[in-house]
């Protein structure tokens, strides 16, 4: 079981799971992280991607079968209501995972900005390349406006021994200039079963899909943990400036 911890006195950490291109894997993250860190923290999942709402789906079934536990799942129609929902849930859980839609919008915006740490699911496909070059040029905006956005790329549906998956990923570095994570997420039929059935891939029989979530997670919280408690305070207030 993974050793999760939350610094007392620091407030939630948010973390924003944001492709401008759908079917891109965000809810598939967003739910098994959210999952994954509710195992020992208290979490909430906003699912913005509305009126599809996978994850908020997803949690209704959890919810119809008691399985929410240290999970809570709400959903937000638009940045006012995301930076009110996100500034209340912050009083009292450890982490916020946002769930985003799948286009430039005010509310990604503010997801970007309110971010500890934003993760860019991104599969082999040129279209979702594309659209994170889109993303990054929203990123390197909030930047521009001295906005602190910690973002990463996450690859997903991804083929580590193929010579393809190598070039693509030289490739997207070369041209984009974002970090990627180290872990990563495989191209597994047991992502899409556990999403349909309202689990995560803990309480699933694939124990590889269980592995690649516990060094997602792992890596996300070490990429928490680098944030200094004197980098928040700085970038606290900046959070909720996105109405």
């Amino acid at each position: 079981m993974l050793a999760i911890h939350q610094e007392s006195g620091v407030g939630s950490k948010i973390i924003g799971v944001v492709q401008l291109k759908g079917g891109a894997g965000r809810s598939t993250v967003a739910t098994n992280l959210a999952a994954a860190l509710s195992q020992q923290s208290a979490v909430a999942l906003i699912d913005c991607d509305l009126p599809q709402g996978t994850s908020a789906a997803w949690g209704l079934i959890r919810e119809q079968n008691d399985r929410l536990g240290n999970l809570l799942v709400t959903t937000a129609l638009n940045h006012h209501e995301l930076v009110d929902k996100a500034r209340e849930l912050s009083q009292t859980q450890a982490f916020i995972i946002i769930d985003g839609p799948p286009r430039v919008a005010e509310i990604t915006r503010a997801i970007l900005v309110m971010s500890d740490l934003c993760l860019l699911p991104l599969g082999g496909s040129a279209a979702e390349i594309w659209a994170l070059s889109d993303l990054h040029t929203t990123i390197d905006e909030a930047r521009r406006n001295h906005y602190q956005v910690d973002a990463h790329i996450l690859w997903n549906r991804y083929r580590k021994q193929t010579r393809s998956a190598k070039e693509l990923s030289d490739a997207v570095q070369g041209e984009l200039a974002l970090p990627q994570l180290h872990s990563h997420l495989s191209f597994r039929v047991a992502y899409s079963d556990v999403l349909a059935r309202g689990l995560w891939v803990g309480e699933w029989h694939d124990r590889t899909a269980r592995h690649e979530i516990d060094a997602l997670t792992i890596e996300v919280m070490e990429l928490l943990s680098m944030r200094s408690f004197t980098d928040r305070q700085k970038t606290t207030s900046s959070k909720w400036d996105g109405k």
